[in-house]
């Protein structure tokens, strides 16, 4: 808990650091300071729960079971804390020219990560639907925060108009599952305990599954998603992309394998089969079409997303092991690729020609990151794929949703390669619109060697939670 209260006390001090400081660089260090300290907050609570553990007194439930704090939680919280500190300190020059409510915008973040901590740890559907709402209207507002962009101010108009659009459906869900299992809990659902399929809890399940596809991209809930990601400042869109993306699969995984779990597993195969399978086809199909690099990220992380549902398909321990993996190698992936997009001038293909010769070290970084994002060995999206995969085949009927997967994971190297091609075999000289810093530098060659790091060695994440 001390974590979730220090990011609404650390919001709150830096809406008064904008107030009283006018020093952008001042500003952005304090924010980094505070992420730190999160992070170790996040790691104490961790160290804390498992010296309780060790002496078989922990109760992973809290204020009356709404709440399940456990050793996944609490990891998955300090990677996505840690992940935050890591963009920020890539990102922090570029959130400064944004506009000059540089404090608000760092308060936005923190609010956010409050509820992805909700987000990683609910026992009560009710909490499921604050911590998703704490995350998305911060969204809606970094998503408009360029007030010289009229594509900025588009993009918040039409995130929040289809935001509030789903929010009525997931409402509805929750109102249907209590109906229909008379509690909140998601560890008390029991869909068969009049003896028969209760019509009214299926239903529920489909509102929730409208509105909780819609958060993540997953098709064909996702028409938000390319205009949003597109009209955004491109810092922002890092940030929603990657690590407000896999916390809401986290969210939704829990609820499918604690909430849903003694639905048919055929009900459960045949509906998320399919929106799986059209997920992964319309994300790569378009993204082969996209001349903007930007808008092509954002069309290959609904694909991404498709990918990410075979962890809710799978539902098990392998697949939380693939969720821990994909969520590390997506996110570094993610702000890896867009740490070197935000640096050019020109976001179309064209814009990417020579850079390889120009500035070797963002090729470098653009590669593995991309190579990442396609699932290329000794990357770790390579494993992070593999692990959600074989988690998803276990399942009867998966079977051609796998060869499927792996037949539009081949076509998505296409639209990756395409900007490899581009820095490496083309000639050009991109404009840079500024050079990178120290400190960033560093950051970037982090991030690059988590990525080869977990694709060489997965386990060694793995066998620490």
């Amino acid at each position: 808990m001390k974590p979730l209260i220090a990011t609404a006390v650390f919001a709150i001090l830096m809406m008064f650091a904008a107030l009283y400081a006018k020093d952008k660089k001042l500003i952005s260090n304090f924010a980094a300071i505070l992420l730190l300290v999160l992070v170790g907050l996040n790691v104490w609570e961790l160290v804390d729960y498992s010296q309780t553990m060790r002496l078989a007194e922990a109760d992973p439930y809290m204020f009356d079971r709404m709440l399940r704090v456990d050793n996944y939680a609490l990891w998955f919280n300090v990677l996505m804390s840690s992940a935050v500190l890591v963009y920020t300190l890539i990102f922090r020059r570029h959130i400064e020219e944004v506009g000059k409510h540089v404090g608000e915008y760092y308060a936005l973040h923190f609010f956010i990560l409050c509820g992805i901590f909700l987000v990683s740890s609910y026992n009560n559907l009710l909490i499921l639907f604050l911590g998703i709402e704490i995350m998305s209207i911060p969204q809606y507002v970094l998503a408009g925060s360029d007030k010289r962009n009229l594509k900025s101010s588009e993009a918040s108009l039409k995130y929040f108009l289809m935001g509030a659009f789903s929010t009525g459906f997931l409402l509805m869900g929750i109102v249907l599952l209590y109906g229909a299992m008379g509690t909140f809990e998601i560890s008390a659902f029991n869909f068969y305990k009049t003896g028969t399929l209760s019509v009214m809890g299926v239903l529920g399940i489909l509102f929730t599954l409208v509105a909780t596809g819609f958060k993540v991209s997953a098709a064909p809930m996702h028409f938000w998603t390319p205009d949003v990601y597109d009209g955004s400042p491109t810092p922002f869109t890092a940030f929603m992309a990657s690590i407000v993306k896999v916390s809401l699969f986290l969210g939704l995984m829990r609820l499918f394998m604690e909430g849903f779990s003694t639905m048919d597993a055929s009900w459960k195969v045949m509906v998320l089969g399919i929106i799986t399978a059209i997920t992964l086809l319309v994300g790569n199909i378009t993204a082969v079409y996209q001349q903007s690099v930007k808008r092509m990220l954002a069309y290959s992380s609904i694909a991404q997303a498709g990918f990410m549902l075979f962890v809710v398909i799978g539902a098990d321990i392998m697949a939380m092991k693939g969720m821990v993996i994909y969520a590390v190698a997506y996110t570094l992936a993610t702000l890896g690729i867009f740490s070197v997009l935000i640096k050019l001038k020109d976001y179309t293909y064209d814009g990417f020609n020579g850079l390889a010769k120009k500035e070797p070290f963002m090729a470098f970084v653009a590669a593995v990151s991309l190579m990442s994002l396609a699932g290329i060995p000794l990357t770790a999206g390579f494993f992070a794929k593999w692990y959600v995969l074989a988690s998803a085949i276990k399942q009867d009927g998966t079977f051609w949703l796998v060869i499927f997967a792996l037949v539009m994971a081949a076509v998505s190297i296409y639209y990756y390669f395409k900007v490899i091609i581009a820095m490496y075999f083309k000639k050009g000289s991109p404009e840079i619109t500024s050079s990178v810093g120290l400190l960033e530098k560093i950051m970037m060659a982090a991030v690059v060697l988590g990525i080869i790091l977990w694709g060489i060695a997965p386990e060694m994440l793995l066998s620490w939670i």
